[in-house]
């Protein structure tokens, strides 16, 4: 599989970009994904969307331990996979919550996450909060009318419970063309006079369109195509992760 990536801070932020993402294979097979968005209304919360990439990685490296050394993580699916990757997660932040004295408004980010199997042909997402998926071609978009449910609200709840009361999930049975991103991208406005008066879908250029496939710098490419010859820029942070064939 082919990973493009890109990361970028809206025209209507100044300082930080608070968004943030993160992929890796934990082994031959498994890849993970995820973009995490941090509550503007929130404090500090471009630490908090970094600071999960951040646990994800430490999580992923140590369950890529687990698997070279045990069999035992080959055979459960992928579900019970990421239940026990959030699961950490959860464990993780918690206990950082307690060491750095973190309130409850530096812990508010979205979290969408995709775990694909290469070898099955089969993948896994969870939109925790907004996002938007593309799924070979179909896309999905969450949308909880500027009320996203932050990761920071559910730390101290029962975390199986928790997990089983997911309903933004989608089970994917084939891989061909599979994005995830913060709902920065549905924030395209014009901000300049276009080169080129066709029109064009900011959504679909960078989730479905194919232009500059093969080259790692596809979506920063088509980010500067839609700033310069369609005059279009996201007024948001943007993070957005695409893995192909």
């Amino acid at each position: 599989m082919n990973i493009y990536t890109t990361l970028g801070i809206g025209a209507y932020h100044l300082n930080y970009c608070e968004d943030y993402l993160f992929f890796d294979h934990i082994d031959n097979n498994r890849i993970i994904c995820a973009v995490m968005d941090g509550c503007t209304m929130g404090k500090d919360s471009y630490f908090i969307a970094t600071l999960v990439g951040k646990l994800l990685r430490k999580i992923c490296k140590a369950f890529s331990y687990k698997a070279f050394y045990s069999k035992e993580l080959l055979s459960i699916s992928l579900d019970e996979y990421l239940k026990l990757i959030l699961k950490e997660l959860f464990s993780e932040l918690k206990m950082l919550k307690n060491q750095l004295q973190l309130e409850k408004e530096e812990l508010l980010t979205t979290l969408t996450i995709l775990l694909a199997d290469i070898s099955a042909d089969k993948g896994l997402l969870l939109v925790i909060g907004d996002g938007v998926v593309s799924i070979n071609g179909a896309i999905v978009s969450f949308d909880q009318d500027n009320k996203p449910d932050y990761l920071g609200y559910h730390l101290s709840a029962d975390f199986d419970a928790w997990y089983e009361d997911q309903g933004q999930k989608i089970f994917i049975s084939h891989l061909e063309d599979i994005s995830i991103a913060t709902d920065g991208i549905e924030t395209f406005t014009r901000v300049a006079a276009p080169e080129n008066s066709d029109a064009v879908d900011p959504i679909s250029f960078l989730l479905n369109d194919m232009t500059g496939a093969g080259n790692e710098e596809m979506l920063n490419m088509k980010l500067k195509l839609l700033e310069h010859k369609y005059g279009l820029n996201h007024t948001d942070d943007l993070a957005i992760v695409r893995i192909m064939k």
